[in-house]
This record gives C-alpha cells, structure tokens and sequence, in this order.
C-alpha cells in the first residue's frame, strides 16, 4: 500500500461512493489516494480551508477521508495530508469525527481529541444548507504541523 496523487474531482466522485454518512463535499484544496500494488484505490483523502474566520491563520481543514475498509488506509490518508500541508506551510490540521466515532486513525497519525464542539446551524437566510446534516457537535481533532515562533 503507498500513498498516491489524486485530483480533488476524482476524491469527491469516491467519497459520494464510500463516505458513510457525508457523501457530498463542495471541493478541496488538494486531495491523495492510498493505493494498493496493483494501483487500485484503497481510500482518499481530501483536504480543504477552514471557517471564513480562520483563513489565513495557518489552518487547513481535512473534510473527508474514504476508504474501502483497508487496514491503515485512514491513517496513512490522514498522515500524508499532515506532510503536504506542512510542506505548504500549515501550521495545524484539523478534522471533525462523529461524537461516538472513536477516533483510532486519527491517533495512529498524530491527532489530539479535542474535545466536542459547540454543533450549531450553518443555515442563513444569504446561504441556504442542507437541511439533511444535523446540527449536532462534532469531536473536534489537532495535529500541529509546525511550531509556533517565537517574537
């Protein structure tokens, strides 16, 4: 099993096919494939920008990560996303899981549980959303990528 380059076109087409419970996604900033030795996809990972208020800050999101089922395919997802973003100059990588989702993979490649997030509603009236995706919190996860500087 490696790590691969994906488009972020053909990692949305495979999330709508394997994501569990959040097939859509609106785009990505870069996207990766784990593959197998015979060069089938395994599970992608998508990476994307944080909240409005977060842009510029050194954040960048990992909204979906796929996989058929293959052993350590999500950790190997998750780590090769971190070393692109360091790469590029993220500071941090962030994620959300399902509150009862337990997190393993996401240890595996470096991540801190922190916490729940406070839910809320992304509908407004200049912005419609999709009704369909529950407003309930999120586990919330960091992996730091770089060290902050010093003045």
């Amino acid at each position: 099993m490696r790590v691969w380059p994906c488009t972020v076109k053909e990692a949305r087409r495979i999330v709508r096919q394997w994501h569990r419970h959040l097939p859509n996604i609106q785009g990505g900033l870069f996207a990766v494939q784990c593959v197998d030795d015979s060069g089938v996809c395994l599970g992608v990972a998508v990476a994307g920008n944080p909240a409005r208020t977060w842009q510029g800050t050194g954040r960048l999101v990992i909204s979906r990560v796929a996989t058929d089922g293959a052993e350590n395919a999500c950790s190997m997802l998750y780590g090769a996303i971190c070393r692109a973003a360091k790469a590029l100059g993220y500071r941090e990588a962030w994620t959300y899981t399902l509150p009862d989702e337990p997190g393993t993979s996401l240890r595996a490649a470096g991540f801190m549980d922190m916490g729940l997030s406070d839910g809320g509603e992304w509908n407004r009236p200049s912005r419609a959303r999709n009704k369909a995706i529950k407003p309930e919190p999120k586990r919330r996860w960091l992996r730091r990528l770089a060290m902050e500087k010093s003045a």
